[in-house]
């Protein structure tokens, strides 16, 4: 069975408040990045390869990289946070592990403790090539919920 059908799902009224948020985020629209996965604190997003997104050598720039997995955690978060609240990013660290190679890259955000305030997530970042899926960047995220404060 595949993982995501193990998975909780997320009531239509949460999965539309961070699509909607995602889709006014302007980074991700001019990085071609897609959201791909939405479940209760846990969030993909896939950015495929592009000349515009690739460093000197060809891969996807680290850049682009961090900029989804920073995205794909926060809105993990927000997947858990009340319906009047945001999500901002606190901190996070990112290793990359693998040079960015394939037809896409995906980030994956999972909450490991939501808190009233703070949450952490962990961030991981996976290479396609064919078949085969590389971890290629790992890290960890602080995020704070600010309480009604809707998205604008």
């Amino acid at each position: 069975m595949e993982e995501q059908a193990l998975e909780e799902q997320v009531s239509p009224e949460v999965r539309a408040r961070v699509q909607g948020s995602f889709d006014r985020q302007g980074l991700m629209r001019h990085l071609g990045a897609r959201m791909t996965h939405i479940a209760p604190g846990r969030v993909h997003i896939t950015l495929p390869r592009a000349a515009e997104v690739s460093q000197q050598h060809g891969y996807i720039h680290a850049g682009a990289t961090s900029a989804i997995a920073d995205s794909a955690g926060g809105y993990a978060a927000f997947t858990l946070f009340p319906e009047d609240s945001t999500v901002l990013t606190v901190e996070y660290k990112i290793n990359l592990l693998a040079p960015a190679a394939g037809d896409h890259i995906e980030a994956v955000g999972t909450v490991l403790r939501s808190g009233r305030t703070l949450t952490v997530c962990q961030l991981q970042v996976f290479s396609q090539v064919g078949d085969k899926k590389t971890l290629i960047a790992t890290g960890q995220q602080t995020l704070i919920c600010l309480e009604s404060r809707p998205d604008h």
